[in-house]
C-alpha cells in the first residue's frame, strides 16, 4: 500500500536467495529491528533531484542538538557522470556538522563485472580506501578493500548462493580467524547465523512473514567469552508501525504516516521497563 518504508517492508514476494555482501547476511530480519527507530532527538531531512545533470541533494538537520548551534546539518551531494565525465559517478559528497569533509566515489566502467569503489576524508588521504567487487562467477560476489596508502591493511569476502541458501566468509590482515555466515531463505521464512570476533561471538537472526502486512523478526548475540548474550524481538505491520522489545528491558515503538507524495513524518518512543526512563522522537522527510 501506498506510504510503507522501503527499508522495513518485507515484499510481497518470497525472499529470493541472491549473493549479498557479508554485512548483509542477517539483513532481512536486522533491518526490521534497526531501521527507522527514531527514539530520541529531532531531525529534518530533505533530498532534492536538481536539474543539474541528475544531481541529487539531500540534508539532515538535527534541530536542538547541542546549545552552541540549535540546528546542525550535514549536506551530502550525488553527482552522476559529474561535470559530463561518464566513467565514473560521485556517489556521495558529504560535510558533517563538524566541518569535516567526505568522498565516495565508484565506477563500473573498468569491466562489466568489476565495481570500484573509492571513499576518502578529504582532510586526511592516508585514511583513502579503494574497494573492488566482483560478480563474474555466477552466483558469487567477491569483494577486496585496502587503504590505497598501504595495500596491507586490507579487508576481503567472498559470498555464494545455493538455492535457498548463502554462505560468505571475510578476513582481513589483522583478524586473525576469519568471520563466517550463512543465511536460509524458504518462501515466507528467513535465518541467518554469523560467527564473528575470532568465532568469539554468535549472532543469530530470524524472520517470519505471517501474512502481507504482518511480519516478526528476532535477533540474539551471544559472546562466548562473557557467557551472555542479548535478545531482541520485534514486528512490523504494512511497513510503517513498528515494536520490539529487548532483553536489556527496554521497549521501542515506530509509527510512520505518510502526508503527501514525498512528505513524510516518522515518530518513535522507548520506554526502559526496569529504570522508567522514557525518550521520544520524531523526523521529517521531504523528498
Amino acid at each position: 500500500s501506498p506510504g510503507r518504508s522501503a527499508s522495513t517492508q518485507v515484499s510481497s514476494r518470497n525472499i529470493q536467495a541472491m549473493p549479498v555482501k557479508f554485512v548483509d547476511i542477517p539483513k532481512e530480519a536486522a533491518s526490521i529491528l534497526n531501521d527507522d527507530y527514531v527514539v530520541s532527538g529531532y531531525v529534518f531531512k530533505t533530498k532534492q533531484k536538481t536539474s543539474w545533470a541528475g544531481a541529487v541533494l539531500s540534508s539532515q538537520v538535527d534541530l536542538f542538538a547541542s546549545d552552541k548551534c540549535a540546528t546542525p546539518a550535514k549536506l551530502a551531494w550525488k553527482l552522476p557522470s559529474p561535470f559530463g565525465c561518464k566513467f565514473f559517478d560521485i556517489d556521495k559528497l558529504e560535510m558533517d556538522k563538524g566541518g569535516s569533509v567526505k568522498l565516495e566515489a565508484s565506477s563500473e566502467k573498468a569491466h562489466s563485472d568489476v565495481k570500484i569503489e573509492c571513499k576518502a576524508d578529504l582532510a586526511d588521504f592516508s585514511k583513502l580506501t579503494v574497494c573492488s567487487t566482483y560478480t563474474g562467477m555466477k552466483d558469487a560476489q567477491v569483494k577486496f578493500e585496502c587503504k590505497a596508502t598501504n595495500p596491507l591493511d586490507f579487508v576481503g569476502e567472498a559470498t555464494y548462493a545455493m538455492g535457498k541458501a548463502t554462505c560468505g566468509v571475510k578476513f582481513s590482515a589483522k583478524a586473525g580467524l576469519p568471520d563466517f555466515g550463512i543465511r536460509f531463505l524458504s518462501g515466507p521464512m528467513f535465518c541467518s547465523l554469523v560467527c564473528k570476533d575470532k568465532l568469539g561471538t554468535v549472532s543469530a537472526a530470524g524472520l517470519y512473514k505471517a501474512n502481507s502486512d504482518l511480519n516478526c523478526a528476532a535477533t540474539y548475540d551471544h559472546s562466548l567469552a562473557k557467557g551472555n548474550g542479548k535478545l531482541t524481538m520485534g514486528v512490523v505491520y504494512q511497513g510503517l508501525y513498528k515494536v520490539k522489545i529487548s532483553q536489556d528491558q527496554t521497549v521501542c515503538c515506530s509509527a510512520k504516516h505518510s502526508i503527501a507524495k514525498g512528505f513524510s513524518l516518522l515518530f518513535g518512543a522507548k520506554y526502559g521497563i526496569a529504570d522508567g526512563n522514557v525518550s521520544y522522537g520524531c523526523q521529517v522527510s521531504i523528498e
